[in-house]
């Protein structure tokens, strides 16, 4: 299965609580401090929600 880096590059604040949740579901903590997750449909669906406030790469 692909990896994939997801970095937080936009706060949070502003956010609807849903896309606040999926933030800490995807388990990205802090802004610039990146996460390697495998490109499942449920993780790639929840990047989807939140791709204004993520930057993502493909290992």
């Amino acid at each position: 299965m692909a990896k994939i880096k997801i970095t937080q590059i936009k706060s949070t604040i502003g956010s609807t609580e849903r896309q606040k949740r999926t933030m800490v579901a995807l388990g990205i903590k802090k802004l610039h401090n990146p996460v390697e997750l495998e490109a499942t449909p449920q993780v790639l669906g929840m990047v989807d929600k939140v791709r204004h406030l993520v930057k993502i790469e493909e290992i």
